[in-house]
């Protein structure tokens, strides 16, 4: 299994628009950072998870031809924005693309992106097909995949996932012990780290690494990164061996 990141920043990436502050002016290519999002490797099969504003970037970047499923987290901006740019997809393969996302999730792409879903459609609007899923393991693309359920703010609730030996989690808060069995025994777990300040709706860096010396994977990264956290080269330096920041474009065998 291959993992690839394809972005690896919050919802304003980095660097953030008019800021002038040492992240956003860094020159070190691994503090420049599209919206979160990952593609899965394994099997012949791809799985994008998460599809935000930067996914046609993210895409020619990789020279990513063919995708076979995208799994969603949460309805956020930063998280769908991108899906209008599955046409380029549907006509290059010919078919629709596979959404994979809880009711709430679907309810908002619907309403986002209406002109797909209408019943008489412009020529040219993306080809969807949703399937619902809930907390519970379901496959896409022929694989075996089990959600990991976490609370992002409130009763805001988000799937992370668990494919194989691999976990990503974003954008959580915090994560019952329930679905922390779930992800026990995961050789790479990817998890959400915005700032080192405590934040109402993100775990923070001393909550994410805790979280990962908790559950001890071979691997641990971080992702949904904000230029307050700090550059690349600083952050680095003050992290346990087997916890990394992930930067854009870093591929990971599992």
């Amino acid at each position: 299994m291959i993992l690839t990141f394809l972005g690896t920043g919050t919802s304003q990436g980095i660097p953030v628009v008019a800021c002038d502050c040492n992240v956003c002016q860094s020159s070190d290519p691994r503090d420049k950072r599209l919206r979160s999002s990952v593609m899965v490797e394994t099997e012949g099969k791809r799985i994008i998870i998460d599809c935000g504003p930067d996914f046609r970037q993210q895409m020619l970047r990789e020279d990513i031809r063919s995708i076979d499923a995208i799994l969603i987290t949460h309805a956020h901006k930063d998280h769908i924005g991108g899906l209008d740019d599955v046409r380029a997809f549907n006509y290059i393969l010919q078919r629709p693309a596979a959404v994979y996302a809880s009711r709430e999730v679907q309810q908002a792409i619907k309403t986002e992106f209406f002109y797909a879903f209408e019943e008489d459609k412009y020529p040219g609007v993306p080809e969807i097909d949703l399937h619902l899923i809930g907390n519970r393991r379901f496959e896409a693309a022929g694989l075996s995949i089990l959600p990991v359920e976490a609370l992002h703010y409130k009763d805001h609730h988000v799937f992370g996932y668990r494919i194989g030996d691999l976990t990503y989690i974003t954008d959580a808060i915090s994560i019952t012990e329930k679905e922390m069995n779930k992800v026990e025994g995961s050789k790479v777990i990817v998890i959400n780290a915005l700032r080192r300040k405590k934040h109402y709706s993100h775990f923070n860096l001393e909550e994410a690494v805790s979280i990962l010396e908790q559950l001890k994977p071979e691997q641990g990264y971080l992702t949904h990164i904000s230029h307050q956290l700090g550059r690349y080269e600083d952050v680095q330096m003050e992290l346990p061996s087997f916890i990394k920041q992930s930067y854009d474009g870093l591929r990971v065998v599992v």
